[in-house]
């Protein structure tokens, strides 16, 4: 089911969002402020983020800078703020819709649904002789199942979004073991030995090490 994080602190809109959302078959989260958008995050990422941009602890802005490039997915702003430079400065930020305040229910529908239409993951990888469900998270070498932790596929899956960008060690932490007491670069290492290992000795090759950065996927990069 696709996830969608609501953050806005008008309840009463926030409520029958959310409500609308889930009546259209959508997995919605709604929270009211920056730090529980950030938290909420840190759990595990979103299909979809949609931010209103005048918040109680910051702007919706400024948490779209903070996901910063660990962000992947796509999001957008919905605000009354219509001037000019507001807009600009959304889409500067990556925003795929700037929907301004007020706005018909159908019209919001709408725009979620065309951003999530041209961006949906593949839920699938395939490379050489391994093929990968994401969304069941399993792992398959030459048709025998593979025990994978399914962490490590959310940071495999991640790599591949990402790709080819770099995703740095900060960033893989943040996105996946945000949640985690005492997380370091070490776990992020860690799991990339077992991907490799998963993957196989031809294609371990695949996750290439950048060095002093982190990690970017690249499916040519074989051994």
């Amino acid at each position: 089911m696709t996830r969608i994080l609501l953050v806005e602190d008008d309840r009463s809109l926030g409520a029958t969002l959310q409500d609308r959302l889930h009546k259209e078959g959508f997995a919605a989260v709604w929270v009211t402020t920056k730090a529980e958008a950030l938290s909420e995050h840190r759990k595990s990422p979103f299909d979809l983020y949609v931010f209103d941009v005048g918040l109680p602890d910051g702007t919706g802005f400024e948490l779209a800078h903070e996901l910063g490039s660990a962000q992947t997915r796509p999001f957008l702003f919905m605000t009354a703020r219509t001037d000019a430079e507001s807009r600009l400065q959304g889409y500067d930020l990556g925003a795929e819709e700037y929907i301004p305040k007020p706005f018909h229910l159908r019209e919001f529908l709408m725009r979620v649904r065309h951003v999530l239409e041209n961006h949906m993951p593949a839920q699938t990888l395939t490379v050489g002789e391994v093929q990968v469900d994401f969304s069941a998270y399993t792992l398959t070498r030459s048709g025998q199942a593979v025990n994978v932790a399914s962490k490590d596929l959310q940071l495999l899956k991640l790599l591949v979004e990402m790709s080819p960008r770099v995703l740095s060690r900060d960033d893989a932490l943040n996105a996946l073991w945000g949640e985690d007491k005492f997380p370091s670069t070490r776990t992020v290492d860690n799991s990339i030995l077992r991907l490799r290992t998963a993957l196989g000795e031809e294609f371990a090759g695949c996750i290439e090490s950048v060095r002093g950065v982190g990690y970017r996927w690249n499916q040519e990069g074989r051994l």
